[in-house]
């Protein structure tokens, strides 16, 4: 199976397709040394993401190690996580650095 989509960092759970993904198409992604597939349930657009896992309402989802945002509605495992079913999160970026050994300002 050809690769068609990139997973970040291990911890991901989603997944950025390389190319369009149609519904009922395998989405392909290597984890470390491990090659990981499911089937798209809907289509995936080039360059957007798909749930590797179950999201509950209010999950985070991770992209890069990081948290990108939290669902607005739950996202099944092969559907596509965009704008519309997730939202941003502010993060504090002050405290962030004061746990990892920064100085107050």
């Amino acid at each position: 199976m050809d690769i068609n989509a990139l997973l970040m960092d291990e911890s991901d759970n989603v997944a950025t397709c390389v190319e369009m993904v149609p519904k009922g198409g395998r989405i392909v992604w290597q984890k470390g040394h491990e090659t990981c597939s499911l089937t798209a349930e809907e289509d995936i657009p080039y360059c957007h993401k798909a749930a590797l896992e179950d999201l509950a309402l209010g999950a985070e989802v991770r992209k890069y190690g990081e948290m990108i945002g939290r669902t607005n509605v739950p996202i099944a495992r092969g559907h596509l996580v965009n704008h519309e079913n997730i939202y941003s999160v502010p993060r504090d970026y002050d405290r962030e650095m004061l746990r990892e050994g920064g100085t107050e300002q």
